[in-house]
């Protein structure tokens, strides 16, 4: 065992090194033929609510992990989002489910998901319905 170096783990000695770097990022769709209607704000959430952590029986959205999204003009989504530890076993395949998940709504394009480490995520991040499926109120 090496002593813990405070330059090479900036998540604390107690913590294991992230499973995918930050800004790791996945890119799923197309872009949209001139004309197609765009998908709405809702549409795109609930179709990242279909996309579980399979640790835990609460979809990612309602766990607090999209930090943004952001629909352009073009049909084009860009979403940044985390994990509830940078050592979650599924972390390299989580930004892709999401990205297949959203590219899948009628009229979405390219999207691309963006892992990020900061801010960390943390409980208070979970919308109130999360908390009640986990018993955390």
């Amino acid at each position: 065992m090496s002593m813990y170096d405070a330059g090479a783990n900036p998540y604390g000695s107690f913590m294991m090194d992230p499973a995918v770097p930050e800004g790791t990022t996945a890119r799923a769709g197309a872009k949209l033929a001139e004309g197609v209607a765009h998908a709405d704000d809702e549409a795109i959430v609930e179709a990242m609510r279909t996309v579980h952590d399979p640790e835990i029986p609460v979809n990612i959205y309602d766990l607090g992990l999209i930090y943004e999204t952001e629909r352009l003009s073009d049909g084009d989504v860009k979403v940044l989002m985390t994990l509830t530890a940078p050592a979650c076993p599924v972390a390299g395949e989580m930004p892709y489910d999401v990205a297949a998940a959203v590219a899948g709504v009628e009229g979405v394009g390219e999207v691309e998901v963006m892992l990020t480490w900061e801010p960390a995520w943390t409980p208070d991040k979970m919308s109130e319905d999360a908390k009640l499926i986990l018993n955390m109120y």
